[in-house]
């Protein structure tokens, strides 16, 4: 786990870079949020004046070791392979450097384990809630274990030419590799693995280190995330400008789930087909699948190329059947 920062005494009280702690009784994690907001906005600041550019600030201000880092270990969140899809036409430079899908990537429901405050438990009014790296708890608890991997989701603003969308914030959760969600399933209703917020740079990508879903009765095997406008609007779920899953292609969790310590995933998942998923159903993941590189001992990249139209208002549904729960 990474280094809890020390704050510095002055004469007003306890401080973290130049700025007085909200709570000058608790540590810097546990500002709350809005302290949390206010360390990102500022840090952006100095590093726009260097030059860094956006891109360089999302890195720096939102992982939790200062750099991102892939699911092997050795290299940055920039080094993630860019997702293949079907072209469209376009005239941005977003068309010359990252395939556009065929359509607008489908809004689908958050499920029953939002942990976004839409139905009580809210993970992201909590302080850490922005960090690349989501495999463990916040503050004290545990970290999930299971095949590493690196989740590298590019954001495309469809009401401007499919223009990369810098600077939205995207919240991504999923289950463990026993299929339980953090905050709601029994024995993990108070961790919150698995769950975490990035900052898009100026190419409209967010990256995160986590690790390879399971798969639960009833339920294809994917990851969900919700698009803000920015950062400042993701303490309240409604403010959220799209809503939709990634799919994950059944060679890869065939590989993962003949692995120990994913007992009861390759059964569940002999039962299902993207065709026939609740969700994935409609065109069988065909905007939603990501592609995926590496291998189970080093890690695999997971990449998709996501689609958001601002023009049009979010239909995320309510939770479909087959929530989360132990995958055996």
């Amino acid at each position: 786990m990474s280094r809890i920062p020390e704050p510095e005494l002055t004469p007003q009280g306890p401080a973290y870079e130049g700025r007085l702690l909200d709570r000058a009784d608790e540590e810097v994690v546990d500002q709350g949020v809005a302290f949390d907001i206010r360390t990102l906005v500022s840090r952006r600041v100095v590093l726009s004046m260097l030059g860094l550019g956006a891109g360089a600030v999302a890195l720096a201000a939102c992982s939790t070791g200062g750099s991102g880092s892939t699911a092997a270990g050795t290299a940055t969140a920039t080094a993630i392979a860019t997702p293949t899809a079907t072209p469209t036409t376009s005239s941005t430079a977003a068309a010359s450097t990252v395939a556009v899908p065929a359509g607008e990537t489908p809004d689908e429901t958050a499920g029953p384990y939002p942990g976004d405050g839409s139905n009580g438990a809210d993970v992201l009014e909590q302080s850490g809630i922005v960090r690349s790296d989501i495999r463990s708890s916040l503050g004290s608890g545990t970290t999930a274990a299971g095949v590493p991997i690196s989740l590298s989701l590019t954001i495309l603003d469809m009401a401007n030419n499919d223009a990369p969308f810098a600077n939205v914030a995207v919240y991504v959760w999923h289950c463990d590799a026993d299929g339980n969600y953090s905050m709601y399933s029994s024995g993990v209703e108070n961790e919150t693995y698995l769950r975490g917020v990035q900052v898009a740079d100026g190419n409209g990508t967010v990256s995160y280190s986590s690790i390879f879903p399971a798969c639960y009765s009833g339920r294809w095997p994917h990851i969900h995330f919700e698009v803000y406008p920015a950062i400042g609007d993701i303490t309240d779920s409604a403010n959220a400008i799209a809503t939709s899953q990634v799919a994950l292609p059944q060679d890869v969790c065939d590989t993962v789930y003949a692995l120990s310590g994913y007992d009861g995933s390759s059964s569940n998942l002999s039962k299902l087909s993207l065709d026939d998923d609740n969700v994935f159903g409609d065109d069988g993941g065909a905007l939603q699948l990501a592609t995926v590189t590496g291998d189970a001992t080093n890690g695999y990249q997971v990449a998709l190329t996501v689609r958001v139209d601002t023009s049009t208002a979010p239909t995320a549904g309510a939770a479909p059947s087959g929530g989360g729960g132990p995958a055996n």
